[in-house]
């Protein structure tokens, strides 16, 4: 069994000269997608771009804003893995920008049901607004804000100071592996990358299950080696 280890952030984001233990262990795969097959798992919300499987990876080229959905509801506690290249050649939508990421999503309107108004959204970003879920924008804004959101699921979009991030050593690097963690693990919500927390919230009305989507807008990238583990909190 695995013990997960990465370096915590302090109020200002700077590293901690030494790694801290988690409080969770990592427990039994609930899902795994490589991709080599179909897309019966997911659900694409996109009104201008194209998302498929290409050569055993999800690829998302979006010109206006995509949303793709898990289908399986997702309870906590859990981990979600997955691998991301974020392309930057040449391409019309190679902007380099938004490895975004919505978890534990609910939609108030409809609650047993996020995928309900997925016509209506069609991957334009205002219609995810009235969610209920944990939402980061990494490398947003032409690869230049970083941001953690709580959607409380009326609309609003609080950002507190600490989780608006601009130093560069939180931006997207391009044309190579990022490897990408985001934890629900009852109070503690997580955003991990390449082993670093870039954020360690600590929510004191946390939301336990919903749906995960990848999002991204205006960008090129490659998504394999998704996994969904089932977190065990330490004593």
């Amino acid at each position: 069994m695995l013990i997960v280890f990465v370096a915590l952030l302090g109020p200002t984001h700077r590293a901690h000269s030494q790694e801290k233990k988690m409080p969770y262990r990592i427990g039994e795969v609930l899902h795994s997608e490589d991709f080599e097959g179909d897309m019966d798992r997911w659900v694409v919300e996109q009104s201008n771009g194209i998302t498929a499987i290409v050569d055993g990876k999800l690829e998302i080229d979006d010109a206006k804003g995509c949303t793709v959905w898990f289908k399986p509801l997702l309870e906590g506690p859990i981990m979600i893995e997955y691998e991301v290249v974020i392309v930057k050649k040449d391409g019309p939508n190679d902007r380099g920008s938004d490895l975004n990421c919505f978890w534990m999503a609910r939609d108030p309107q409809n609650p047993d049901d996020v995928f309900t108004g997925s016509a209506a959204r069609n991957g334009l970003f205002p219609n995810y607004h009235s969610l209920r879920l944990y939402y980061v924008g990494y490398g947003a804004n032409n690869n230049t804000t970083t941001r953690f959101r709580r959607y409380p699921g009326g609309g609003e979009r609080p950002l507190l100071p600490e989780h608006d991030l601009s130093d560069a050593r939180f931006m997207l690097t391009y044309n190579e592996p990022i490897k990408i963690q985001v934890v629900a693990c009852g109070n503690v919500i997580q955003y991990i990358r390449n082993g670093e927390a870039v954020i360690d919230f600590r929510d004191p009305e946390p939301f336990t299950s919903g749906w995960f989507g990848f999002r991204t807008v205006r960008n090129h990238m490659t998504l394999d080696r998704f996994r969904v583990y089932r977190l065990k909190p330490k004593e």
